[in-house]
């Protein structure tokens, strides 16, 4: 029995056996999958330069702490207004275009930053920053859902997400080095750069499925695979009735200034509290994202186990929640820790448990 698969395009006019799209199916779109992977690398890349510089920034400019949470405001205010619009420029316009301007306007925001003389400047450019880097998401998500079946999302999902712990770790390693060698101001030219040579591959590279050359007919049809189901638009208000997305809410607008503080301020407190400067700076910050990482899985290992032994999800789910949450608390030692490793040991917890909440919390709704 033949399963008729639809097509947009009349470049393939393909029908095969469901055994035979298994046996055959190609790959190409773990391909797109790895370009999405270093957009998002570049991304928090790109988004932690200013936190690892702040130290020697606030010290040639003279910043006082409030002007320099100032500029981090700027970013995260201009990345929440871009999140807004962001899916619906993609929908728009068409993942092709729409994640070509969302790297242009974050790498050139990014190389700007070596421009500014004063905390205006850089402001001016972290905003810019911000917008920009708000489109990489919704459109690795889209470009997620024309090329994976709906079974494989999830997983190609978590490849491509994968690149901001990779870039989060990427960036104390290469960051003071080119500081070090070439000055401040390179080090954004340089990782500003990167989301140009990205583009070049982007560009050359990525096709919608049905109109790309290297993806075979068994892989379309593995792509279409599911079944089709009507799009079903709605208004706000609808979705603003439902509690799921006033929950979903509550929980990012809690738990998303955490994570902004540990990303933007970690380097700075390394600094003050422990005197580091760029030389010494990147392994404790490897440290922490390195553990941060692995640990990550705990609440979701601690979910799973509590599902199999019976828990609801909805029961299994929160108490992992609950414990990640409880196991954060000692992060408030950190300031009074002596110890350089004691304090690092901490903050590692704590971001890695941060990373467990925020993960069980989308899980949850």
């Amino acid at each position: 029995m033949e399963k008729p698969v639809a097509e947009s395009s009349a470049r393939y006019k393909y029908s095969a056996p469901v055994a035979a799209i298994g046996a055959k199916v190609g790959h190409y779109r773990w391909t797109i999958c790895a370009l999405l992977f270093f957009a998002t690398t570049i991304n928090y890349i790109d988004r932690q330069v200013l936190g690892i510089l702040a130290p020697t920034l606030s010290r040639e400019m003279g910043w006082s702490e409030t002007q320099y949470a100032a500029i981090v405001s700027w970013f995260t205010t201009a990345y929440a207004l871009g999140f807004l619009v962001a899916g619906r420029i993609m929908d728009r316009i068409g993942t092709r275009r729409g994640y070509s301007i969302a790297i242009v306007i974050w790498s050139l925001a990014g190389m700007a930053a070596a421009l500014a003389r004063n905390a205006v400047g850089f402001s001016m450019a972290r905003f810019a920053l911000g917008l920009g880097e708000s489109g990489n998401f919704p459109a690795a998500i889209k470009t997620v859902a024309e090329w994976f079946p709906a079974r494989e999302r999830a997983f190609a999902t978590g490849i491509f997400n994968a690149g901001s712990n990779v870039g989060a770790i990427v960036a104390p390693i290469i960051v003071p080095w080119i500081t070090l060698t070439w000055g401040w101001r390179a080090a954004f030219v340089v990782t500003g750069a990167f989301g140009f040579v990205w583009l070049v591959f982007w560009l050359i590279t990525y096709r919608p499925p049905q109109e790309h050359p290297k993806c075979t007919p068994d892989e379309l049809a593995h792509i279409r695979s599911d079944p089709v189901e009507p799009a079903v638009k709605l208004p706000w208000y609808e979705v603003l009735r439902h509690r799921q997305t006033w929950a979903f809410a509550l929980g990012k607008f809690m738990t998303d200034p955490i994570w902004w503080l540990y990303l933007f301020w970690i380097p700075d407190f390394l600094h003050r509290t422990h005197g580091l400067d760029l030389k010494s700076l990147g392994l404790p910050l490897v440290v922490i994202y390195l553990v941060a990482d692995v640990g990550s899985i705990g609440g979701g290992w601690l979910s799973s186990t509590l599902l199999k032994r019976g828990w609801s999800v909805n029961a299994g789910r929160k108490t992992a929640m609950l414990v990640c949450a409880l196991a954060v608390l000692p992060m408030v030692f950190a300031s009074n820790a002596t110890d350089l490793w004691i304090a690092v040991a901490l903050v590692s917890l704590a971001f890695s448990f941060l990373v467990d909440i925020l993960w069980l919390w989308r899980r949850a709704q």
